[in-house]
């Protein structure tokens, strides 16, 4: 996702314990193959990839799937820092507790803290900013830490899967200070964000609490409960900058001849009381004894990939598979409460609730990806989606803090819906837990696709009068992207007539499955691309495939994206369509050698050009699949070739190691299924395409499933073919069910 939401949302006004999982992957050292288990993965973690340019990583800590994530902000504005965080930045505001990473927007930064030595600050101080000693900040799974020599400290921070630990070491003791700004958060629009405040400081117990109402991205209210671990011994209020509400304290300690204060954070969708159970889940854990749980817990999930290749790409790989696994975020209080889409407390489905769904990017790979490294999320995250459909009527686009966006098109949760069926993850799995009602997920898949959004924007809406009426969306009758919106609605058209079929309702699987189609409305046999029509079924004139498009330069009617790049989408659910109207697979394999080929108009950040061969442009979604194209043709290894080549000038293993937006892990996920040979081009089939992996062996250990080993590297032949433990499996579609019975899929 790149910036055109921040412009549209403008131009329109505005774990638990069960993560512990270490026992269960108590495995032998070896293989018959001779591959060792990786005991320590998250040592070739970097969390820096991504935070030098546009990837918008932050390299906070976090635990999987975690609901806090302390680190740094540099700044609190502006596309650039939608995570907080850029690696060149020359200094730090503070320590915010909640962050996205990845995203185009910016979001939560709650409960900002800054230290320094001794008592400098006052109630008319104008900057607390220092600049960080970038030889003295190093970042790990689960830590982070930063010298600031002009305060005298260096900061610490550590997680649990709700609260969040700072540790601080002054230079010296005696008195400290430590500004708590509740103004601050990542702002997606200008002006202050907070609309309301109540919050009180308890100097005897050392303790801040209170709740900040605030509208940005989204409109929420985010309770906390901040503890220090001696008495405040002076407070002094900040004074406010204009239209501030939320108030920023300078809290001053005495330390006596220690040097050393502590700080715990933990924060609640609901009310204080939560933030306070939520605080007591981690009663008794020191910084350090997190600190190391945080690192156990993140070698059991990292663990389940385990890899031969060399130190360079195992340092990319485990990054990658660490960003993939930092969201969705759970957001449910420790008592089973949340705040739920509407803004209403519910009760969360199973006692877990997942926020920071950003489906548009994450369906493509990352969703995929957890149904072969972390099943037992998935069942998790549909129970979240029923229960948005619940309070809102629709399944939702992008959720930030457990409230609706309404970013992006198209209606990405049906294919993540439409997979798990697929795999079968609704059925009750021991080791899955509970599954899903398939029968209610398909109602809900039929309301999204048949009902505007109540309450929703205008660009939320979908236009299906149109779309029934025409079979595509006409480019005068919607208010722009009407190709990307129609080829992205038949991903969901199709996902609803997969689930459906599943389930026996073969009167509605005919009609979502002929809606599915109207793409084909939009194919111009002269161009071979899919191209705007208006009402009358006449072609936007002019016409330039070269020219990408998003709402901050309408009339235009791609996302993100170009003609060229928006073409092969409906592939994501139905490649021998896309190859019928191309004229066969031949004709297919000179379509993508044009693709490949065809010279861009250069790099343009914000609408998805970067990372760029010839028309393929990996630093935005739409393109993420169009290289596995190549192996519904009669030359897969061109497509072999081209991964290749991606992996290897498009990912690096240093702070500019990612070109575009990671996207809540998608550009991470698409280089761990490369890695692997695996790719879900059309994921609401449950089926994976096949290509070499990029490594020499990689084994898949999840427990309760067997091990399943793939081998590649670069000693496969051409012309080799995949085979799981001699039985040979279609490179075109291999049924997930397939990788589950294990094995050593080989190449030959």
């Amino acid at each position: 996702m790149a910036a055109w939401p921040l412009l549209r949302r403008l131009a329109h006004g505005a774990l638990a314990s069960a993560l512990s999982l270490t026992a269960s992957l108590a495995l032998a050292a070896g293989t018959a193959t001779g591959t060792a288990t990786e005991r320590d993965p998250a040592r070739w973690v970097n969390p820096f990839i991504g935070t030098d340019g546009t990837g918008h990583v932050t390299p906070a800590a976090a635990v999987p799937f975690g609901m806090v994530m302390p680190g740094p902000d540099h700044a609190d504005r502006g596309w650039s820092f939608a995570s907080g965080y850029q690696w060149r930045a020359p200094q730090v505001l503070g320590f915010s507790n909640t962050h996205i990473s990845g995203a185009g927007i910016p979001e939560l930064g709650d409960v900002l803290l800054m230290p320094v030595q001794g008592e400098p600050w006052g109630p008319d101080t104008a900057s607390f900013a220092a600049a960080p000693d970038k030889a003295r900040e190093a970042a790990s799974p689960g830590h982070y830490t930063v010298r600031l020599p002009a305060h005298g400290v260096t900061v610490e921070l550590t997680a649990t899967p709700k609260v969040a630990l700072h540790r601080y070491r002054f230079d010296r003791g005696g008195t400290v200070q430590v500004l708590v700004d509740l103004q601050h958060g990542l702002h997606f629009v200008d002006g202050p964000r907070v609309t309301r405040a109540d919050a009180q400081v308890d100097a005897a117990r050392g303790e801040v609490h209170g709740t900040v109402w605030s509208r940005n991205w989204v409109e929420r209210e985010a309770s906390f409960v901040l503890r220090f671990d001696r008495p405040v011994a002076r407070v002094q209020t900040v004074a406010p900058r204009p239209g501030e509400l939320a108030p920023r304290w300078l809290l001053s300690f005495d330390l006596g001849p220690a040097r050393v204060l502590h700080a715990r954070v933990a924060l609640s969708t609901v009310d204080v009381a939560g933030a306070r159970a939520n605080l007591a889940t981690a009663d008794g854990l020191g910084f350090d004894a997190a600190r190391a749980q945080a690192r156990r817990d993140w070698n059991a999930l990292l663990g389940r990939l385990q890899l031969d290749a060399p130190p360079r790409e195992k340092r990319i790989l485990y990054s990658a598979l660490y960003r993939s696994l930092v969201h969705p975020s759970e957001i449910a209080d420790a008592d089973g409460r949340v705040r739920g889409a509407a803004g209403r407390v519910i009760a969360a489905p199973g006692g877990r609730y997942y926020s920071t769904l950003s489906l548009w990017d994450t369906f493509r790979g990352v969703h995929p990806l957890l149904t072969l490294v972390a099943p037992e999320r998935v069942a998790g995250i549909v129970q979240t989606m029923l229960a948005h459909h619940a309070e809102m009527g629709y399944l939702p686009l992008w959720t930030a803090w457990g409230r609706e966006t309404h970013t992006m098109i198209g209606n990405p949760a049906l294919p993540v819906i439409a997979e798990a069926v697929a795999k079968g993850l609704h059925r009750p799995t021991p080791g899955l837990g509970r599954g899903f009602d398939a029968a209610a997920a398909l109602r809900a898949m039929v309301e999204t696709s048949t009902r505007e959004r109540p309450g929703a924007p205008p660009w939320a809406q979908r236009g299906w009068a149109e779309l029934d009426r025409h079979g595509y969306l006409p480019f005068d009758r919607v208010p722009g992207e009407s190709v990307s919106l129609t080829a992205e609605l038949g991903i969901g058209d199709d996902a609803v007539a997969r689930v459906a079929r599943a389930l026996g309702d073969e009167a509605t699987a005919t009609h979502f499955a002929q809606r599915a189609t109207g793409w084909r409305h939009l194919w111009d046999a002269q161009t071979q691309q899919l191209r705007g029509k208006d009402s009358q079924g006449r072609w936007r004139e002019p016409f330039d495939p070269l020219v990408p498009t998003s709402p901050m330069n309408n009339p235009g009617d791609y996302t993100e994206a170009n003609a060229w790049q928006y073409t092969p989408t409906p592939a994501l659910h139905d490649v021998a369509g896309f190859i019928h109207v191309l004229g066969g697979e031949a004709a297919l394999e000179a379509w993508l050698d044009r693709f490949f080929a065809a010279p861009s108009l250069g790099t343009n950040k914000f609408l998805g050009q970067e990372a760029l061969i010839g028309q393929y442009a990996h630093g935005n979604e739409p393109s993420h699949h169009i290289a596995w194209l190549y192996a519904f043709t009669a030359r897969p290894d061109k497509g072999h070739a081209l991964l290749r080549r991606i992996a290897r000038e498009f990912y690096g293993d240093g702070p500019d190691g990612l070109i575009g937006n990671d996207d809540c892990g998608q550009m991470g996920a698409w280089r761990v299924l490369a890695a692997l040979g695996l790719y879900p081009v059309m994921p609401s089939r449950g089926e994976w395409v096949l290509a070499p992996p990029l490594v020499r062996q990689a084994r898949l250990v999840v427990p309760g499933q067997p091990v399943l080993v793939l081998q590649g590297g670069d000693a496969v032949p051409a012309g080799a073919v995949p085979r799981l433990d001699g039985r040979a499996l279609s490179p075109r579609g291999t049924p997930h069910a397939e990788l589950l019975r294990g094995g050593v899929l080989r190449w030959h």
